[in-house]
């Protein structure tokens, strides 16, 4: 596995992100390449961690849509704890007073190369490195921003998969996945009863949650479901309460080829 840690001193991060699944495995292919992470699911979790000092981050990564102190008032929060350069992650467009406020922003998915071009604008200079190619085989990248095809999505991308085996143990990416499978669970029942009370913003919300973890992983079918339902389109004439069931049933197909996936690829 390349090790960016041969090739300069890299900064001390923070990641505070309310999916757990983006969180999960945003801060494992950091870990894997070299980075120190520190995470914290929400906004006022990351204020707590800063205010008792176990925490001191070179760069802080934030989602840019969470519940509860986020935002703008959440980078002001962390500005006035830390010197830390703040970038916002998101997977749709932040709003603009979000990217005003942040030193950058990234769109998910993303790749480790874009990630890393970004955090090395907070680190220290590296000293001019020898050239190393990387020896056949070895993975140097992971890049995860592949798009959605609007039908016949793979279950994971198989680029993603193949990848990751080139940065981790098979254990480690059942890990992620399992923990993808177990949040999704939970996502689905909530998804349902928002859709039983005609709650738009929620579906919404829950979409723009799965869709972010999802693509981050490479999980495309899960993916682009979640965008449809962020998105509340509807075809031509349709009712979107129906459309919203319909998408619900969906989902929870492509969990069960997701779970399916696992126990082919990553047998217990």
């Amino acid at each position: 596995m390349f090790n960016f840690a041969r090739e300069r001193q890299l900064p001390t991060l923070l990641l505070i992100d309310d999916d757990m699944v983006s969180r999960e495995v945003t801060a494992t292919l950091l870990t894997m390449s070299g980075y120190s992470v520190h995470t914290a699911e929400d906004g006022t979790a990351s204020v707590e961690l800063l205010d008792s000092g176990n925490c001191a981050p070179d760069a802080i990564l934030m989602d840019a849509q969470m519940p509860g102190l986020s935002g703008a008032p959440l980078i002001g929060a962390l500005r006035a704890r830390s010197r830390a350069r703040v970038f916002a992650i998101s997977a749709s467009d932040a709003p603009e007073d979000v990217v005003a406020a942040a030193d950058g922003f990234l769109l998910k998915p993303f790749g480790a190369d874009e990630l890393t071009r970004l955090l090395e604008t907070c680190a220290p200079p590296a000293s001019p490195p020898a050239s190393e190619p990387t020896a056949a085989g070895e993975q140097a990248s992971l890049p995860l921003s592949e798009p959605l095809p609007a039908s016949a999505d793979p279950v994971v991308s198989a680029t993603t998969l193949a990848q990751l085996r080139g940065l981790m143990p098979d254990a480690a990416i059942r890990e992620i996945y399992a923990a993808m499978v177990e949040d999704l669970s939970k996502r689905l029942a909530a998804l349902e009863i928002a859709i039983a009370e005609g709650n738009a913003a929620e579906i919404r919300r829950i979409g723009h949650s799965i869709k972010g973890g999802c693509a981050m992983a490479g999980a495309m079918q899960l993916a682009r479901l979640g965008a449809l339902l962020e998105s509340g389109s509807a075809p031509e004439g349709s009712n979107h309460l129906d459309d919203n069931r319909a998408l619900l049933g969906d989902l929870r197909a492509s969990a069960r080829n997701l779970e399916r996936m696992l126990e082919s690829e990553f047998p217990a």
